[in-house]
């Protein structure tokens, strides 16, 4: 996981004020504000623990993979891909498409990660997912400039999942969870919680997603493979955003207006 150049999502990206620091106080926080996401991503985490043993990956292998690719949505889809043997192509092109939302979540972080450097940059992007990304963004829009904050979400959720995934291949021959039992609505929950924090109200996150959601599900009803509906519905709803955006910036504010 990474950043890229330029957003897709430029209502993110915001003006720092004073330096950016990054200490061991704010990787401890990061820590422990991270703890409550931990629940919802037990379920999700043991799923792909179960189907990993399922398709014949040793505990090693699915140990390894967890901690070196830690992207649960790209494990999935990659899990849902293999055989024998492995389509190596094919799971690298999947996985790179559900991943592709990491540029401009990387680039809408901008004013914490251009202000790191060595294995405090690298570290960061390296353990970067959904979940530290809006605890991140929520931790710069109330004005927070501890850098680490963002280290240590994504350190504490990278040894959850790691140990979760474990634990799922381990017990996958002892606990058998039938397709549609509400376990599985957990990791959905966490989701839709670590959207809370980014709404800013509806005048200006309602239109792009609402846009993002009925492009995704429109999508996902038209029976287009997996990765494809989410990438839709992203891509639709940062572009909208984008608009958005950038349009406001060329208004004037309404107060001038009305004066004018």
């Amino acid at each position: 996981m990474g950043s890229g150049e330029g957003s897709a999502f430029p209502a993110c990206a915001m003006t720092i004020r004073g330096p950016v620091t990054f200490t061991r106080n704010g990787v401890r926080r990061g820590a422990v504000t991270s703890v409550p996401l931990l629940i919802g991503m037990v379920p999700f985490g043991l799923v792909i623990g179960v189907l990993s043993a399922a398709k014949g990956l040793s505990f090693a292998e699915t140990v390894l993979m967890s901690s070196f690719v830690f992207a649960g949505a790209a494990q999935l889809v990659v899990l849902e891909l293999w055989t024998d043997p492995a389509p190596i192509l094919a799971a690298t092109i999947a996985a790179a498409v559900v991943n592709i939302r990491m540029a401009p979540m990387g680039a809408a972080l901008a004013p914490w990660l251009d202000k790191l450097r060595g294995w405090k940059l690298w570290g960061t992007l390296s353990t970067l997912v959904d979940h530290s990304f809006a605890l991140g963004v929520a931790e710069q829009r109330a004005g927070g400039r501890d850098a680490g904050f963002l280290l240590g979400v994504g350190l504490c959720i990278w040894v959850g999942w790691v140990g979760t995934v474990a634990a799922g291949h381990l017990g996958g021959g002892l606990v058998r969870v039938p397709p549609g039992h509400p376990l599985f609505f957990a990791s959905i929950a966490a989701f839709l919680s670590i959207l809370v924090p980014l709404w800013r109200g509806p005048r200006l996150d309602l239109l792009p997603w609402g846009v993002a959601a009925i492009v995704a599900i429109a999508a996902h009803r038209a029976a287009l493979p997996v990765p494809l509906p989410l990438l839709l519905g992203s891509f639709a709803g940062a572009g909208l955003g984008a608009w958005m955006e950038l349009r406001g910036r060329g208004m004037p504010p309404r107060e001038d207006a009305r004066r004018g």
